[in-house]
């Protein structure tokens, strides 16, 4: 009898040893996921099984923003005009927009190619996606747009964190150009074409625009919707007190800023005569990126220093 109780007492601890070990197991954590979703700037959702670690980048808006949340190192490949910062110089470059070399890019082997809108084909993209490369699309036209890429990109790449402090700091520049207005009810024209190869402006609804209107500038142009093409009599009328220009300068010749004030029939306008003509030309201004709150306080800075 002593026997069997024995017996009865080891077989109901190791029964309930069973049941102990199966309740922890249950309650252990599944592995989580690392597959990364996203939804890209024309409403695609896009799954990748973890995070992005090799890219190519057609824009360099895009190429920018890989660099501000950390990630310049996946990148293997970069459009053409792909410039900054200097290190992406050292990334393969590959043919790009309507020229661009589907081939090249595929040899890269990228997990994912960045993109705008306007970049490639139908017909490209499914090449690129029929040979496994997913195609993320981005469309910022303004300063809400370039949250939403910083964001999407954070997010592809695993950095979201990271992102969202890139954000952060633009606000906080953004605000203190907005808390500060500098020279409010003066106009400002943007001059992102410039003489030689036809003039184009900025109008609403370009980031531009809105930065003109954060520190109290009127924008000569915002009659124009989006970017535009105008012409000089336009701009003579319009008689602007601040003039943009984003041209570069190769170190031959008048600079931008000498080219614009040398202009016939622009020495009584009224930027020209106070020389209130900014060159940003690296693209501090004109690329839907971070830099652009450093171009607005390097506006805000010309344009407050200028009336003190």
């Amino acid at each position: 009898m002593k026997s069997k109780l024995k017996r009865f007492r080891i077989l109901s601890l190791v029964l309930a040893l069973v049941l102990v070990v199966g309740m922890l197991a249950g309650c252990q954590k599944a592995p989580e996921s690392k597959a990364v979703t996203i939804t890209d700037m024309t409403g695609r959702e896009i799954t990748l099984e973890e995070p992005a670690t090799r890219v190519v980048a057609l824009s360099a808006a895009d190429c920018e923003v890989l660099f501000a949340v950390g990630a310049g190192d996946t990148l293997v490949g970069r459009g053409e005009y792909c410039d900054y910062p200097a290190e992406v110089l050292n990334v393969p470059s590959v043919e790009s927009g309507y020229e661009t070399n589907i081939e090249q890019i595929i040899e890269l082997k990228p997990q994912v190619l960045l993109m705008s809108t306007m970049a490639q084909t139908e017909e490209q993209v499914k090449a690129l996606e029929d040979a496994g490369i997913k195609v993320v699309v981005s469309d910022a036209q303004d300063i809400e747009g370039v949250y939403q890429s910083i964001t999407m990109i954070g997010q592809l790449m695993g950095k979201s964190a990271e992102a969202e402090k890139v954000i952060e700091n633009m606000k906080a520049t953004f605000k203190e150009v907005a808390d500060n207005p500098a020279l409010s009810g003066k106009s400002v024209y943007f001059e992102v074409s410039p003489l030689e190869w036809g003039l184009w402006t900025a109008g609403k609804g370009t980031f531009m625009n809105e930065i003109a209107e954060m520190m109290g500038l009127k924008n000569c142009f915002d009659d124009v919707t989006g970017w535009g093409e105008i012409s000089e009599e336009q701009v003579l009328e319009r008689n602007p007190d601040i003039i943009v220009t984003i041209s570069m300068y190769y170190g031959e010749g008048p600079t931008p800023v000498e080219e614009i004030a040398s202009r016939s029939g622009w020495e009584n306008v009224t930027a020209v005569k106070d020389n209130m003509i900014l060159n940003l030309a690296n693209n501090e201004l004109s690329r839907p990126a971070p830099r652009l709150a450093e171009g607005a306080k390097m506006l805000y800075d010309f344009v407050s220093g200028a009336s003190k």
